[in-house]
């Protein structure tokens, strides 16, 4: 088993696979890197692929203390995992959490970043659902520790925006649903008191992310209802940042339409490799919209 230290000490455990230019995948709250196969197995081929499980994900180590879970830290631990391999530059992909840390990767380490992939990022993040979220995410946490992961994931598997998953993948759904019940509830909770509460609002990053340089690409499904609208915000506030919206597809977007996700970042990827994933040209701008003169 392979690991890298992170600079506060916590050990994450990681797997890589292939040859290439650098590619990073950080895992969603309900998942690990398993849940990034599809990907490994398909990108592998002309990329060096790294999967690392989160702090709070065995074998990682799950510290005992909320101190060591944050927002600040999940992003520190991408360029962390970067360091342990000798990485100077990655292209990094994230979903939800995951995508939550790549953002923040980006934003905090912009030297570091060959692009980002902000996948399935944005709950929580709509000013008017603040309160609903903390308070929810807070009943999630304290439900792993009553519960215990292999009991609770049989009802957090249920949210809204998995039903699109379980409906078109019935097998890829169980596999979801069963490594989440294999998680540390200690260390689920701890992230989601740690990490998925105190995480600033998308929104109020706006001065910072119209500074942000690195190519972007924001994926959503059209029916992870709270992913759109911060989607949209983000297509219209980074300078170099494209939206691709997935019909009829929830939350675990790279498992539930693994071929379209795939495809959509192998594009990306080619065009950012040629130097023409650029800012919007000003021309294109919506107050160009109509031509008078």
């Amino acid at each position: 088993m392979a690991f890298v230290r992170a600079k506060d000490g916590t050990k994450l455990y990681y797997e890589e696979v292939g040859e290439g230019a650098p590619l990073i995948f950080v895992h969603e709250f309900g998942g690990d890197l398993r849940s990034w196969e599809p990907q490994l197995r398909h990108f592998s081929r002309r990329y060096r692929c790294i999967a690392y499980n989160a702090r709070g994900y065995s074998p990682s180590d799950v510290p005992e203390d909320i101190a060591s879970y944050s927002q600040e830290l999940a992003a520190q631990d991408v360029r962390d995992v970067m360091d342990g391999l000798s990485i100077d530059k990655a292209h990094v992909v994230g979903l939800s959490m995951g995508g939550f840390a790549t953002l923040h990767f980006g934003l905090n380490f912009p030297e570091r970043a060959l692009s980002l992939v902000v996948a399935g990022a944005g709950y929580g993040a709509e000013k008017h659902y603040e309160d609903y979220f903390r308070s929810v995410s807070l009943e999630v946490a304290d439900q792993f520790e009553k519960q215990g992961s292999a009991a609770f994931s049989k009802t957090y598997s249920m949210a809204a925006s998995r039903i699109a998953f379980l409906l078109k993948d019935p097998r890829g759904w169980q596999e979801f649903q069963r490594h989440l019940g294999e998680h540390s509830a200690r260390g689920s909770a701890m992230t989601m008191r740690g990490v998925q509460t105190r995480r600033p609002s998308i929104y109020d990053l706006e001065s910072r992310l119209r500074a942000l340089a690195a190519p972007m690409l924001v994926i959503v499904g059209d029916e992870d209802d709270h992913c759109l609208q911060p989607g949209i915000f983000l297509k219209r506030t980074v300078p170099a940042c494209g939206l691709l919206v997935m019909p009829k597809a929830g939350h675990t977007l790279n498992l539930e339409e693994p071929g379209q996700f795939n495809q959509a970042i192998d594009d990306f990827l080619a065009t950012v490799a040629q130097g023409r994933w650029l800012p919007r040209d000003p021309r294109a701008m919506p107050s160009e919209i109509m031509k008078t003169s």
